[in-house]
């Protein structure tokens, strides 16, 4: 199985950024935080999500994300699949903060998991094909509207972009860098048909 080892958001200011993204999410070295002034405005094609077993542990992620700067897209609230919302983070990315359960068994905690990478493509099966002619296996898929890889570590998802625009609470339009590198000890360096980048692990 392919491993995506790690997520580089990139950002004009990195010290503060990673110091965000560790109080907040404390994800460790899957997520790494680099330097970037490219252009990029509105919706980057992309969000993290974050599965958690409980309510409880989605509201204290939540919370600690506010309180350093995040703005809410989506209040963390019920719904028929469980319990989660959307953020986005001062530095531009969109989160999905989510449980299946719809109650808490236990204290709030902080443990992560799941971290799926959701990206949100102009043509699904056009993009799937590219990722499997990159070595990429299938794990789910719901015709164009969603595919979902046998990655390990960080799990790898497509929507069509404006699915994926809908799902986090924002406009589809956006032009620019996605500010995004994926990082893979498998799958080597390429530029995927929706402009993100992947590089060969460290």
């Amino acid at each position: 199985m392919l491993t995506i080892d790690s997520v580089t958001l990139e950002v004009p200011a990195p010290a503060p950024a990673q110091d965000f993204y560790t109080a907040a999410f404390g994800l460790g070295p899957r997520l790494r935080v680099g330097a970037s002034d490219a252009p990029t405005t509105g919706f980057r094609g992309f969000a993290v999500s974050l599965v958690v077993s409980q309510p409880g542990t989605v509201n204290s992620l939540f919370g600690d994300a506010l309180a350093g700067g995040a703005t809410t897209l989506k209040p963390a609230a019920k719904s028929f699949w469980g319990y989660g919302g959307v953020l986005r983070d001062p530095y531009g990315t969109i989160w999905k903060i989510a449980t299946s359960a719809k109650k808490d068994t236990g204290p709030a905690n902080r443990h992560i998991d799941e971290m799926v990478l959701l990206l949100g493509v102009d043509d699904v099966a056009a993009t799937k094909r590219f990722y499997v002619d990159h070595g990429l296996t299938v794990a789910k898929s719901f015709g164009r509207k969603y595919v979902e890889f046998a990655t390990s570590n960080i799990k790898l998802a497509l929507y069509g972009r404006r699915a994926a625009a809908k799902d986090a609470g924002v406009s589809p339009d956006g032009t620019g860098s996605h500010r995004l590198v994926i990082g893979s000890s498998g799958a080597g360096t390429f530029t995927d048909p929706d402009g993100f980048e992947w590089k060969a692990g460290e």
